[in-house]
């Protein structure tokens, strides 16, 4: 196996213990942006496999970027950490300490491949044996020699954190995930989460918004992916690839940060495959009537 490994340190980006960011409000006035005091490394990976470690076979590539806190001020350092590695690698990872989880999940993106390729070759000899019983005429084959490279495809995986805001006790990131086993089909996926540094929990959906939020979104979303894609109606979005937009509701899939929420809505859910993932930006001032008392979005939205 051919693999890179490295630590980085982001020391300088994020260190912030009272660091202050000045910006102008509408009014003019002052607003002191409070980035959080936060230390952050990066672990970047690449590795390629190739079966039965002939460079002449398909293989499996893997890339992985983890960015995740190596210290905290505002919240356990334990409790942040299980976070993210849950967050990039799944919950099977939660235990394991940053490193270790990189390792145990390069691990087994490789084995997941190597047994794919025994099953195909498994699958595509016994087919081939069947074949060879209904032809009585012809000559024996001996398969044994038969390689898996002949037809097994090489398989492809990304899989990255990304910072997005970072300040008022407050931690956004997005994970994305891309792959293909084999052909022409790709897979791709975004993943938003925001922490509260403050609680030490995550920040869901139903944190920030009262009671029949969701529909009160609906009419919001439409309006935003309307202007965003420069149509006036659904049967427009339609014809670009959109489907069932009158029924469109909020994901849980969203961010924070200064100006507003932002909603991912994964290929797939809403829209074509071909077409990228829409990303709406909802103003706070927009749904200020929606947001919770005292909830993360109505202290950010009072901010502004």
């Amino acid at each position: 196996m051919e693999r890179r490994f490295f630590l980085l340190p982001l020391c300088s980006l994020l260190i912030a213990a009272a660091f202050l960011m000045t910006s102008c409000g509408k009014d003019g006035s002052s607003l002191k942006r409070r980035a959080n005091n936060l230390t952050l490394d990066t672990i970047l990976f690449e590795s390629r496999h190739h079966l039965e470690g002939d460079t002449a076979n398909p293989y499996c590539d893997i890339r992985l970027q983890f960015i995740y806190p190596v210290n905290s001020d505002d919240t356990n350092l334990d409790t942040l950490q299980h976070y993210f590695v849950t967050a990039l690698f799944g919950t099977a990872y939660e235990g394991l300490q940053p490193a270790a989880a990189v390792e145990e999940y390069v691990r087994n993106y490789v084995d997941n491949y190597t047994r794919d390729a025994a099953i195909y070759r498994e699958t595509a000899g016994t087919t081939v044996k069947q074949d060879d019983l209904m032809q009585a005429d012809t000559h024996d084959h001996d398969h044994e020699g038969h390689s898996v490279s002949d037809s097994f495809y090489s398989y492809y995986e990304s899989i990255s954190d990304t910072i997005l805001y970072n300040h008022h006790g407050i931690i956004s990131f997005q994970v994305r995930q891309s792959n293909n086993k084999g052909g022409a089909a790709s897979y791709q996926l975004c993943r938003n989460h925001v922490f509260n540094l403050k609680r030490g929990a995550p920040v869901a959906e139903s944190d920030l918004f009262n009671a029949g939020y969701d529909t009160a979104l609906r009419h919001i979303l439409i309006a935003s992916l309307l202007e965003q894609n420069g149509v006036k109606s659904i049967e427009a979005l339609e014809e670009l690839g959109f489907f069932g937009i009158r029924e469109i509701l909020p994901n849980r899939n969203f961010l924070l940060n200064d100006e507003g929420i932002i909603y991912t809505f994964n290929k797939g859910e809403y829209s074509a495959y071909q077409l990228d993932a829409p990303e709406i930006m909802i103003p706070y001032g927009s749904v200020r009537s929606l947001l919770r008392e005292n909830s993360v979005a109505s202290k950010l939205a009072d901010l502004k």
